[in-house]
């Protein structure tokens, strides 16, 4: 399940993985499944990053939540904030969703391990949000 969602007002494209990994601090293998760009949230338009990250599956995952949370504030701050700074109408929220398999969006799967994590830009940087 990749897919190619394209920026609404700047026209910047931002394309899945590809099956490249993105490196994180926990070294857990990484990779782009989809960017879903100026959904409302409760602060206002919200692009959500979404991420395959079969390390975290229960059971057999090797990383936590705790390792994850570190790995969410890095794809932000790294990743993605650099995709929405200088677009026109930017997010005021950036959320950052790991799954240990592809789950389309808006579903529930019971067996997936999902991680979520929301964060407001604030001076270029950042700052985690209570989710």
């Amino acid at each position: 399940m990749t897919t190619i969602i394209q920026a609404q007002s700047s026209g910047e494209v931002v394309e899945p993985g590809g099956g490249l990994t993105i490196e994180v601090p926990s070294g857990q293998p990484i990779t782009l499944l989809d960017v879903i760009w100026n959904v409302p949230g409760p602060l206002g338009m919200a692009t959500r990053f979404r991420f395959l990250a079969p390390a975290i599956a229960r059971g057999e995952g090797a990383v936590d939540f705790e390792t994850a949370a570190a790995d969410m504030m890095d794809l932000c701050q790294n990743f993605a904030r650099p995709k929405v700074l200088g677009v026109d109408l930017a997010p005021t929220q950036i959320i950052i969703s790991l799954s240990d398999r592809a789950v389309p969006f808006g579903q529930s799967d019971p067996d997936a391990t999902q991680f979520f994590e929301a964060y407001r830009l604030e001076n270029g940087a950042c700052i985690w949000e209570v989710f």
